[in-house]
């Protein structure tokens, strides 16, 4: 898988580091990270990732907010939202179906599964 492009945004540093290293060794996939939900919209708009991994808890704005950032902005509404989310429950998927969020990963994920589990949600695993 060459050429697709991921934005990875999460403010631990561990967590952005394992799913870049999963992203990049099990996926071929180049991935960009951002640390705070400011540096994710502006990467957002300027990188245009083919896919933005989304933290949930974030410091600074929490990630449905950026989501609804992410949609309201011309630039980056196409750009497909998977939230990782210690969230799980059925309401909180229903919730974050209905806001348009291609897809959740339940944290703590298994990096060795975080590649499989995303190019299947986007379908780019043919």
């Amino acid at each position: 898988m060459t050429g697709k492009r991921v934005l990875v945004i999460d403010d631990e540093d561990d967590i952005r580091e394992v799913a870049q290293a999963s992203l990049e060794i099990m996926a071929g996939l180049d991935v960009i990270v951002a640390c705070s939900s400011q540096e994710g919209l502006k990467k957002a708009e300027v990188e245009q990732p083919d896919a933005i991994l989304l933290d949930v808890m974030l410091p600074d704005m929490d990630g449905l907010t950026v989501f609804k950032h992410l949609q309201a902005n011309p630039a980056t509404r196409h750009i497909p939202v998977i939230l990782l989310t210690a969230k799980v429950q059925m309401s909180d998927q229903r919730r974050f179906a209905e806001l348009g969020v291609k897809a959740m990963i339940a944290k703590p994920f298994k990096p060795a599964k975080l590649a499989h589990q995303l190019l299947e949600v986007l379908g780019w695993n043919s």
